[in-house]
C-alpha cells in the first residue's frame, strides 16, 4: 500500500512523505533511491508519541471526505450527490458576504469553490460525468475566468478530464477518467433498511402498508388469526391511530389481530403470520 500510494501520489510539490514505522520508512527509502531519488529528502521518520493520524488530525480530515456538504474557508459551501448517472455538484453562498457587488462576490465565491472542487474529485476518487452548479454571473469577463481558474486547479490531477465552456444557466459539465470505484462506493455498503434510498417510509405510510396487508389476510377463508410484527414506532401508530380501523378488520372478517412491535427490527420491517383455526400457516398469495 505505502509503495503504490507513493508511485500514484508523489510529485515534485510534495513537500515531505511522514512514514511511522521503520520498516515501512526503509522500504519506502529503498523504493524512492530506485525510481525517485529527488524526492528521497522528503522522507521523514515519524517519532512523535501520539499516533501520525491523531497528532495531524487527519481522522477529521478522513471523516469530513465522507460529508454530503464541504464548507469553503470564507463562508458558503459545495454539496456534492453521487447517483448512478453522474455526480452533481452545487455551490451555495450561505453565510459568503463580501462588501462588494453580487457580481463580484459571485465570482469569488466561485473561484473558491473551484479550487475546492477540483480537491474534493481527487480525494474521493470521483469519475465520469460531472455537473457543477455555479453561482450566476452576468459578466462575460468572470465566466471565462472561472473555467480557467477550474482547469487550473484540475492540472494537478493525474486522472483525465475534459471541462466543457460554462452553460447559460452557470453549469459546468465535465468528464474525470474513472480508474477504479470512487471512494464511497469502496467504503460503504448498500444500507439494508433505506437499500440505498437514503430515506425510509415514515410510521403512517408503514401502518398503510399493514392495513392493506390485513385486507388481503381477509380474503383467505381459513385465516383466523393475523400476527404482526414491525418496528415499535409503526406498532404504536397503529394501535393508537389506527385502532378503529384495525377493530373494524376484526369484526368484518372475525379475524384476532395482534401488533407487535420491536425495536430491534429497522423501520420497514413487516412480517405477517397468518393462521387457520388448528394453528396451521396460511399462506397469503403475495407477489413478488
Amino acid at each position: 500500500m505505502i509503495i503504490r500510494t507513493i508511485r500514484v501520489i508523489v510529485t515534485a510539490d510534495i513537500d515531505s512523505i511522514l512514514i511511522d514505522q521503520e520498516s515501512s520508512f526503509n522500504r519506502a527509502k529503498e523504493f524512492l533511491k530506485l525510481v525517485m531519488p529527488r524526492q528521497v529528502g522528503k522522507l521523514q521518520l515519524y517519532r512523535g508519541k501520539d499516533p501520525l493520524f491523531h497528532h495531524y488530525k487527519l481522522e477529521q480530515e478522513i471523516a469530513r471526505i465522507h460529508c454530503r456538504e464541504v464548507p469553503l474557508p470564507e463562508g458558503g459551501s459545495i454539496v456534492i450527490d453521487q447517483t448512478e448517472a453522474l455526480v452533481a455538484i452545487d455551490v451555495n453562498s450561505g453565510s459568503y458576504r463580501i462588501d462588494e457587488s453580487a457580481e463580484e462576490a459571485a465570482y469569488r465565491l466561485n473561484l473558491a469553490a473551484a479550487r475546492e472542487i477540483s480537491r474534493q474529485l481527487r480525494l474521493r476518487d470521483l469519475g465520469g460525468v460531472i455537473v457543477n452548479d455555479f453561482i450566476d454571473m452576468r459578466r462575460e469577463k468572470n465566466r471565462r475566468g472561472l473555467e480557467r481558474a477550474l482547469r487550473d486547479s484540475m492540472k494537478r490531477d493525474r486522472a483525465r478530464t475534459k471541462i466543457l465552456r460554462i452553460s447559460p444557466f452557470g453549469l459546468i459539465e465535465m468528464t474525470r477518467q474513472r480508474i477504479k470505484p470512487g471512494l464511497k462506493r469502496s467504503l460503504y455498503e448498500e444500507c439494508p433498511c433505506c437499500v440505498g434510498r437514503g430515506m425510509v417510509k415514515t410510521d403512517e405510510s408503514m401502518a398503510l402498508d399493514v392495513i392493506r396487508m390485513l385486507l388481503l389476510a381477509l380474503q383467505q377463508p381459513r385465516c383466523k388469526s393475523v400476527t404482526v410484527r414491525v418496528n415499535e414506532k409503526v406498532a404504536s401508530f397503529l394501535n393508537n391511530q389506527k385502532r378503529r380501523e384495525l377493530s373494524e378488520l376484526e369484526g368484518e372478517g372475525k379475524l384476532d389481530i395482534r401488533i407487535l412491535g420491536s425495536e430491534t427490527v429497522f423501520p420497514e420491517h413487516l412480517e405477517l403470520d397468518c393462521r387457520d383455526e388448528k394453528g396451521n400457516e396460511v399462506r397469503l398469495p403475495i407477489k413478488t
